[in-house]
């Protein structure tokens, strides 16, 4: 996966709580065989009209958040069931970090095996960057995950707390099969003993 080790750039608001896995990819959508091409399907009972036109209320569809990489919102956000698919449609839409009160603990797990950061800061900052992003347009936000900062437009720095484990993961891009990995030859070795040990076992390829 793709390492996160910064990201600065326009933030959009999601300002509601208990937003869950539902709301971000409806159930209908789960059906594909591919990990990828789900940020069309995105908020998708809010971001398009029952015509299937997009709905001009809705904070995506807004010009000024456009391209946006970060997302701002509410308490407890990515509840309800644990599919990955609400993350891989974050990810896929654009987003590279989403910055909230709190989060569904399933969701933050599924976000880190793909690349995309939950930053937890506290609910009357959070509110107050809802604010400002509404009274300004353009406003962008920078994280730097190395530092564990966030830095709002007025250069006000906001440092926010990270799973040393997850964090290493995030820097270096390492999902779990990418850690796996890592210890590739330390298994080649092991299979190489064991094949001589059970030699009528399948072998490591």
């Amino acid at each position: 996966m793709r390492p996160f080790k910064k990201e600065e750039g326009l933030a959009a608001p999601y300002d509601k709580a208990n937003v869950d896995t539902d709301e971000i990819i409806p159930a209908e959508y789960l059906k594909r065989i591919e990990r990828t091409g789900f940020g069309q399907f995105l908020f998708f009972a809010k971001r398009f009209l029952p015509d299937g036109s997009p709905n001009p209320d809705f904070v995506l569809n807004q010009p000024r958040y456009q391209n946006a990489s970060i997302l701002v919102a509410g308490p407890n956000f990515g509840c309800g069931s644990s599919r990955e698919h609400a993350p891989w449609a974050l990810e896929d839409y654009g987003f590279r970090a989403i910055i909230a009160p709190s989060f569904a603990d399933i969701f933050t797990n599924n976000c880190a095996q793909i690349g995309l950061l939950n930053v937890v800061l506290p609910e009357d900052r959070v509110n107050q960057i809802l604010r400002d992003i509404a009274g300004r347009e353009g406003y962008q936000i920078a994280i730097d995950l190395e530092q564990q900062a966030v830095t709002d437009p007025f250069g006000r720095v906001d440092r926010f707390e990270m799973d040393a484990f997850r964090k290493h993961c995030l820097l270096n891009g390492l999902d779990a099969i990418g850690l796996t990995m890592q210890h590739e030859d330390a298994i080649r070795d092991f299979e190489s003993r064991r094949q001589s040990r059970a030699p009528w076992l399948p072998r490591f390829r």
